[in-house]
């Protein structure tokens, strides 16, 4: 690796140097970097090139999405087994809406994910305008997401995810007001309470 791609200011004078290259850098003396370039950056860059650094690692970042997902023991029918799934369901948004909370994050698109029993896969989301946190709001919203789904064939897989996350919990009230879903169809008036229940009931 060539010294110039990681150092920059400090590429000239190193090239005048005749250093070019990371090790050439740490083959030379720590006490002339010291004298060429002061004690700080001198020995900066000598430890630099011996790949040392003290600097704790950041291993934190904000998350995207969180969803909560399961397989199925064995493939079950949207309207045979519907009691069945509308319990994995209502549990699945139960979970995500305790991980929000716990990390802290509101979101503003929720969606779903299922696998039919040929393995293929299908998602849904909506976004709405208030974050949304709590399980009942995401277990309404979901279940929209679920009614434009075609549920012909056996789910193996049934997934819920809440993303557009933001910290800190939604404003007081914001999961009674109305709020805009964006589709694919344009935007849509979606009311928070009160709404149709989903193919899964609830």
């Amino acid at each position: 690796m060539t010294v110039y791609k990681t150092l920059g200011d400090s590429n000239a004078k190193l090239g005048q140097l005749g250093i070019t290259t990371i090790g050439q850098l740490a083959a030379y003396p720590a006490h002339k970097l010291v004298q060429h370039f002061g004690k700080a950056t001198g020995a900066w860059l000598h430890r630099a090139a011996h790949g040392l650094d003290e600097r704790p690692v950041q291993t934190h970042s904000a998350p995207v999405s969180m969803s909560r997902e399961t397989t199925f023991d064995r493939d079950l029918h949207a309207v045979h087994d519907k009691a069945e799934l509308g319990a994995i369901f209502t549990w699945l948004c139960e979970r995500v809406a305790e991980d929000l909370q716990r990390a802290g994050y509101s979101g503003r698109t929720v969606g779903i994910k299922l696998r039919f029993s040929d393995f293929k896969s299908l998602t849904r989301e909506m976004t709405v305008d208030t974050l949304v946190q709590d399980a009942a709001t995401i277990r309404r919203l979901a279940g929209l997401c679920l009614r434009r789904a075609p549920l012909t064939q056996r789910l193996r897989l049934l997934g819920v995810r809440v993303g557009s996350l933001q910290e800190g919990a939604p404003p007081p009230l914001a999961k009674e007001d109305g709020a805009t879903a964006k589709t694919a169809a344009g935007p849509a008036p979606v009311a928070l309470r009160g709404l149709t229940p989903d193919l899964f009931g609830g």
